[in-house]
């Protein structure tokens, strides 16, 4: 499928990378960008050989800067409602993939930015990454997930703070707060992500997809039914070509051939 707004590509075997491609607008996410982030997350979702998504935004000065400012100035409260609606179906689209995601955030992360980011599964951020969800001061709250993912990842009073203020924190605070994993050199950091990738890549498929759905589908649910959740997807690993393989190759003392199956 050929896009206008983002780029789709694969880097290696197994490692894809989708660029929000609007470095004019510092990246900022249109009602068509929206609909393409979708289409790209439907196409890795029946693409066979994906086993990591990077997100990044093209340019050096932003990952997304936002959503689009001129595009919502006007619209009225229910065409509000459809743009915020569009944004979740996206990220959600992206969220719900059975690989790993991880966000490359190279500049400016802010509102639906930082809405992006925090659809993945875990943030890598230039030492030059700001955060942000500033949305009050142009008299909005977030529309994309940003009042409902950012307290469950840094706590209901950091959210709070950052949400009720505007305030912009940098990569390390971000990464003191627990909203990134890791920040790098910006001249690095798409060096490092693709390392990342690369070990992801290299580990039992099954295991590493079944992994994410464990941990998403166990986080909203209590402590008892969340270990049984578990133990049923460790007892599904066991009837998985690769389960064979993986502990083959260690007892043979050899580098583990996954299939994928």
């Amino acid at each position: 499928m050929e896009f206008e707004n983002i780029l789709l590509e694969q880097v290696e075997a197994g490692i894809y990378k989708l660029t929000v491609n609007r470095p004019r607008s510092f990246n900022a996410l249109n009602s068509a960008t929206l609909d393409e982030i979708y289409a790209a997350g439907e196409q890795l979702a029946n693409t066979p050989d994906a086993r990591v998504l990077l997100i990044t935004g093209a340019g050096e000065k932003a990952f997304v800067a936002g959503a689009d400012i001129s595009e919502m100035k006007d619209k009225t409260a229910i065409e509000g409602q459809v743009f915020s609606q569009k944004g979740i179906r996206a990220f959600r689209r992206l969220e719900t993939l059975d690989i790993p995601v991880i966000a490359v955030v190279n500049g400016y992360c802010l509102g639906g930015g930082c809405e992006l980011a925090m659809s993945c599964d875990w943030i890598l951020a230039s030492e030059r990454a700001q955060f942000g969800q500033p949305e009050v001061n142009l008299g909005v709250t977030p529309g994309f997930g940003g009042s409902q993912r950012l307290p469950r990842l840094i706590g209901r009073a950091k959210a709070m703070e950052l949400l009720v203020t505007g305030r912009q924190i940098k990569a390390d605070e971000a990464l003191s707060w627990g909203l990134a994993n890791h920040v790098y050199a910006a001249d690095e950091l798409m060096d490092k992500a693709l390392e990342m990738a690369r070990l992801i890549s290299q580990k039992g498929p099954v295991a590493v997809r079944l992994a994410k759905q464990a941990v998403q589908r166990g986080q909203d649910i209590d402590l008892d039914n969340a270990c049984l959740l578990e133990s049923e997807v460790f007892g599904l690993c066991f009837s998985t070509d690769d389960q064979k393989e993986g502990m083959g190759a260690f007892l043979e003392k050899r580098p583990a051939a996954f299939k994928g199956r």
